[in-house]
Formats: C-alpha cells, sequence, structure tokens
C-alpha cells in the first residue's frame, strides 16, 4: 500500500530534525535560549527514533526509556531556564560571548 508508513519513514524524520538541531547549534552560538531549543530538538529526535524501533520490534522498553528521558529533558529544561533568568538579571544579556567568564 501507498499510505503505510515504514520504519524508514520515521528513522528519516528522526535523521532530518536531528541534523537541523546540529545545524542550529553550530550556526547559532550567540543565543542561549536557541540554543538550549536545539538541544531540546535533538533529544526529540532521538526518542522518535527509540518510539519507532520500539513499535516495529514489538518491544515496550524502548518507550519506557523514552518517558524516562523526556522526565529527564523536562528538568533540564527547567532548570536551564532558572538560570538564563539569573544570568539575564545580572548580566542584562543573554548573550553567550558574554556570559564566557565564570566568577565565584
Amino acid at each position: 500500500m501507498a499510505g503505510t508508513l515504514t520504519l524508514t519513514h520515521f528513522l528519516s524524520l528522526g535523521a532530518i530534525l536531528f541534523a537541523l538541531s546540529v545545524i542550529g547549534i553550530f550556526l547559532n552560538r550567540r543565543n542561549l535560549i536557541v540554543l538550549l531549543m536545539a538541544i531540546e530538538l535533538m533529544l526529540l529526535a532521538v526518542n522518535m527514533n527509540f518510539i519507532a524501533f520500539s513499535y516495529y520490534l514489538g518491544d515496550m522498553a524502548g518507550q519506557v526509556f523514552v518517558f524516562f528521558i523526556l522526565t529527564v529533558s523536562a528538568a533540564e529544561s527547567a532548570i536551564g531556564l532558572a538560570i538564563l533568568v539569573v544570568l539575564f538579571r545580572n548580566r542584562a544579556s543573554i548573550n553567550v560571548q558574554e556570559l564566557d567568564t565564570l566568577k565565584g
């Protein structure tokens, strides 16, 4: 049938999303919010591959693993945005080149 989706379709979409996130990281090294979004997109591309393999192999382990990845990803996003808000309040900028010094 022409309307069925195969494993190759899902893996290709995951590879495209992963490549877009890598391109986003390399092209934009100034804005910290865009960098965090690119990292999240990368994690979602990996999750799509886990779910596709889990579905086509008939094993639930990949889908359970995705729940753990999403939990860690949500915590990472919350902590990253909290750090970003503190940095913006202290420096009035989210430019990555201006945030290169670490002072205790």
